[in-house]
């Protein structure tokens, strides 16, 4: 079997949404920088992301918006009827030196995922996973939707019938936008109650192939894998998809500031393990992360399960001296991290009590799927 691919590009190095936003904190570089001190990221599985051109932006995307997108890149500032109508120039969606080629390397490393995958296999997008953006402007921190593209791609090379997973802190609102009613794509996602975009109330619909499950604040790692056991893998399993689209965001666990849940990273590590196996396809793509040090970890986690490294327990001094040189300046988790941020990948474990309001909406969701 090949190996698995990762998927990455140099601009993400240099770019940011702006010293205020909470994308300013290096997320893509850190994975390639830590995985690549661990040995996993050798020349032979990596691959430089293209950028999208607008036509390829156009199967799902409309050339207005992307011309105003582009445009908005070169003069450096928009008019207050682009801000309106294409959601640019907002505080959630800035003006950018890279606000179109960064976006579009995203898009353009999710529409080659989907020819990488034509004869099956295992691609790492940590890039990917921006799910809010719309056809028609620019939503949640996303100008371009790439797990559409993603998707859309695949099918193009050879995959009926996709299940997308997406255990984000946020509901990806924009893909199901795009795949709510469509039956050949299976849709689950689990994301925080209440949190903007405050879409994805639950429920599911088996003609539709659309599971929603918002959980309360404060869910542990006792609590996913619940939820992981009893609905994530069986509905897969039982959707037989010809290919897999994980958005494993990173903004579900304890330590990030864009939520209220209390992840550790070992439940996407769970999620991602539980996942291989059940398609020839899969593809794991990035999204939500706010604090560089978690986000880095979890995501150079997920590449060390993908291939079935060993996590070490210590990481080597490379390594730690990649996680010390990172600041998080204007957050309080700056000022004074804790040892085993820059020491491990892997936090330690967050069990807790199964709450019954968990159990009950995770059986109502599957009862609303039998009817």
């Amino acid at each position: 079997m090949s190996k698995p691919l990762f998927i990455g590009s140099e601009i993400y190095r240099r770019s940011s949404y702006g010293a205020a936003h909470p994308l300013r904190v290096p997320r893509v570089s850190t994975v390639m920088d830590l995985s690549r001190a661990l040995g996993w990221l050798d020349d032979d599985v990596y691959r430089i992301s293209p950028r999208a051109k607008p036509a390829a932006l156009h199967i799902w995307h409309d050339a207005d918006y992307i011309q105003a997108l582009m445009q908005a890149e070169t003069d450096q500032r928009v008019s207050d009827d682009v801000r309106m109508h294409y959601g640019l120039g907002t505080p959630s969606n800035p003006v950018f030196p890279e606000m179109f080629r960064r976006p579009a390397t995203s898009a353009g490393g999710s529409l080659m995922s989907g020819e990488l995958l034509r004869n099956g296999g295992t691609v790492f997008h940590p890039a990917g996973g921006t799910h809010h953006g719309m056809p028609d402007h620019a939503n949640g921190f996303c100008y371009l939707n790439d797990p559409v593209l993603a998707i859309l791609s695949l099918r193009r090379n050879g995959a009926q019938r996709v299940a997308y997973i997406d255990i984000d802190a946020h509901h990806p609102d924009g893909v199901e936008h795009a795949f709510g009613d469509d039956p050949d794509c299976l849709m689950i996602s689990v994301h925080e109650d209440g949190r903007w975009p405050r879409t994805g109330g639950l429920g599911a619909d088996r003609t539709r192939s659309l599971y929603n499950l918002p959980v309360p604040a404060g869910m542990n790692d006792s609590e996913m894998a619940q939820i992981t056991r009893s609905m994530i893998l069986p509905v897969v399993q039982s959707f037989a998809p010809d290919a897999i689209v994980l958005q494993c965001g990173a903004d579900a666990v304890d330590e990030d500031p864009q939520s209220r849940l209390s992840l550790s990273n070992n439940a996407h590590f769970d999620v991602v393990r539980g996942l291989m196996g059940l398609s020839e396809r899969l593809l794991v793509l990035g999204g939500g992360g706010y604090n560089p040090w978690s986000v880095g970890r979890l995501w150079t986690g997920v590449w060390g399960a993908l291939n079935g490294f060993d996590l070490p327990d210590i990481l080597p001094h490379t390594a730690q001296a990649i996680l010390r040189n990172l600041t998080f300046d204007g957050n309080s988790r700056g000022r004074n991290p804790p040892a085993h941020w820059f020491t491990t990948l892997r936090d330690a474990p967050r069990v807790g009590p199964i709450r019954d309001e968990v159990v009950q909406s995770v059986a109502h969701v599957l009862k609303l799927a039998s009817l």
